[in-house]
């Protein structure tokens, strides 16, 4: 079920509801993308479950659903044979999980190389990473500057050295950061590094090889970052969330 403006302030039609409850009554499995989670719910397919719809409906989704367990910083939920997703991006993520499980990675990794998309971020990896959160640069180089941070997390991205890289003195590339970027160059640096220890997690690294490869360094420095950005250990999200497990 895709989504729509409109689903989350406005009465769904009830054909729509009805439609959605017996085309799910035959499938093998439901799944929904962005406010698509509204119709599903309408139709009483949530109750009882955990769903995620746009962080920026969740909270009306919980309200209006009360039966629903929302968890509103996913970017997709599966609850037995009900899937959902938030964003449309979100969307391909699910679409590329459940492509892999049927098809397996071979064939997923295809169709995310002729998307020219990761393969694949996880469920449980935050709506709010920094490649989402925070504005994208406007000036040239500090874009050019983010996307090399992206590129090779565990690079030197010290001040000075990222302020060489662009020719521009540390307090100025400071200055770029918070105008334009709303977070410290370390404080951005840290953020992209978490985000790919959480994916190298994801694809069954252990947490020594992600704080080393991503620039992080000990393995404890990582365990506490991802239990800040998480709420769980390393060990409980690769549990959760790891493409092998």
């Amino acid at each position: 079920m895709v989504g729509g403006d409109g689903l989350p302030i406005t009465p769904i039609p009830p054909a729509l509801v009805e439609a959605a409850g017996v085309l799910a009554a035959r499938a093998q499995r439901t799944a929904s993308i962005c406010t698509g989670a509204f119709v599903l719910a309408a139709a009483g397919l949530l109750d009882g479950r955990r769903a995620t719809t746009h962080w920026r409906h969740a909270r009306l989704l919980a309200a209006a659903y009360p039966r629903i367990e929302v968890v509103p910083d996913a970017l997709f939920v599966e609850d037995g044979t009900v899937h959902t997703s938030a964003g449309v991006s979100a969307g391909i993520d699910l679409a590329l999980a459940l492509v892999e499980r049927d098809r397996g990675e071979a064939v997923a990794r295809t169709v995310a190389q002729e998307l020219v998309v990761f393969l694949q971020r996880p469920g449980g990896q935050s709506q709010f990473s920094p490649s989402l959160a925070l504005p994208r640069p406007s000036t040239p180089k500090l874009r050019e500057l983010t996307d090399a941070i992206a590129a090779d997390p565990g690079g030197d991205h010290a001040i000075p050295a990222l302020a060489a890289r662009i020719s521009v003195s540390p307090r100025h590339l400071s200055r770029l950061f918070r105008d334009e970027v709303g977070a410290s160059p370390a404080k951005y640096v840290e953020a992209v590094r978490v985000d790919a220890a959480l994916r190298m997690l994801a694809e069954g690294h252990s947490v020594t090889t992600a704080a080393a490869r991503t620039g992080i360094g000990s393995p404890e420095t990582l365990r506490r970052a991802v239990t800040a950005r998480t709420g769980i250990s390393p060990r409980a999200y690769q549990q959760r969330f790891s493409a092998r497990g």
